[in-house]
């Protein structure tokens, strides 16, 4: 398989996601602001959900520029990743259903958590389908690192969102802008 099915493939994927999202979005019942005042957790957490997907929409695909042959370790950790990311409305709606309850935030985080160790076994597989390459290994080890501190955040943003919600919030938000600028170092290195 090229690279550019794998891409266009989970392009779609991604798209249909985002699609589903904004489909889980309930039209007000009233015509006043306090018709929309219920529905403002789930505004919010749609935003941060659609913010989440384009951050790995944009890094999958700078990582993806990275690959010159795809091999079925890819193929299927990339599913992997798509698998957990296929759950993200499902945790946003249920998490601005319930207003941020702690459970349904801790849950989220969760969902998080399996999507980055999902990205991290994709990362994985990119380098050992390629080991000769060395100006490449630099970035990946780079991205490597960085999910392993997002990796550490969203598990602790799980007990931490008994505590209060608010503080996994915090940590969502840190670890959406520690990856909110694809590295780089990997358009460096293409170049």
């Amino acid at each position: 398989m090229t690279k550019t099915r794998l891409e266009a493939f989970s392009d779609g994927v991604i798209a249909i996601i985002i699609t589903i999202m904004v489909l889980e979005l309930k039209t007000p019942h009233g015509t006043d602001w306090q018709a929309i005042r219920p529905l403002v957790p789930v505004f919010i957490s749609y935003l941060l959900s659609f913010v989440m997907l384009g951050i790995y929409w944009g890094n999958h695909h700078h990582l993806l520029q990275t690959v010159k042959e795809v091999d079925s370790g890819m193929i299927w950790a990339n599913h992997h990743l798509l698998f957990w990311l296929s759950l993200i409305p499902f945790g946003t709606a249920w998490m601005g259903e319930s207003g941020f309850s702690s459970f349904t935030v801790a849950v989220y985080a969760g969902l998080l958590a399996l999507c980055g160790i999902a990205y991290y076994i994709l990362l994985y597989n990119i380098r050992k389908c390629h080991p000769h390459n060395e100006a490449l290994d630099i970035p990946l080890k780079k991205q490597s690192r960085r999910g392993t501190v997002s990796m550490i955040a969203y598990l602790a943003a799980i007990p931490l969102a008994f505590v209060h919600p608010a503080i996994s919030g915090a940590i969502f938000i840190g670890v959406a802008t520690l990856w909110l600028i694809p590295d780089r170092n990997i358009e460096r290195t293409i170049r």
